[in-house]
């Protein structure tokens, strides 16, 4: 039952934010309140002891301080921080930390690249009635949820509780 959590909870909420992001540029709180609440009850009845789960959530600490920077300084939207935030601490404070931040750096700046294209063929773009949400067009924002659910995507399965989970299954 663990194990089906692991593998549900995480990238389905990851799913969640990124699809809202992308169609209102805003991410629910309680995606990341999900993510939060749900590695506290995960994490102990997976095997992971108090040291361990203690360093996941300094992690979860740590991104959120650098987030909370960018953020004040108008940098990176509240929810991404937090979604962010939400999602370190479910990789924890060890390699697979630094390849999910890694990724979703890269992934975000490939989704800037992509948006600011489209902003330039926005007239293409409206002229053959692409369905696409109104607010990639307009203003400076950019639904960064999406680079943080797709590096999440791409690096979960190196996670401390991921092996975990995927080791009781053998």
């Amino acid at each position: 039952m663990v194990q089906a959590a692991i593998f549900v909870i995480f990238p389905l909420c990851l799913a969640i934010a990124a699809c809202s992001d992308f169609l209102s540029m805003t991410i629910p709180n309680r995606v990341s309140a999900i993510l939060l609440g749900a590695f506290i009850v995960v994490a102990p009845l997976a095997g992971l002891d108090m040291t361990e789960i203690g360093l996941h959530l300094s992690a979860g600490l740590a991104v959120f301080a650098i987030c909370f920077a960018l953020f004040a300084l108008n940098i990176m939207g509240g929810g991404d921080a937090k979604l962010l935030t939400a999602s370190a601490v479910w990789f924890g404070w060890n390699m697979s930390l630094l390849t999910f931040l890694v990724a979703v750096s890269f992934l975000g700046g490939v989704l800037v690249l992509v948006i600011l294209v489209l902003r330039a063929q926005e007239n293409f773009i409206l002229a053959y009635r692409i369905p696409l949400p109104a607010q990639l067009f307009h203003g400076s924002k950019v639904p960064y949820g999406v680079a943080i659910g797709c590096g999440a995507f791409l690096t979960f399965p190196e996670s401390p509780l991921m092996q975990l989970a995927l080791a009781h299954l053998r």
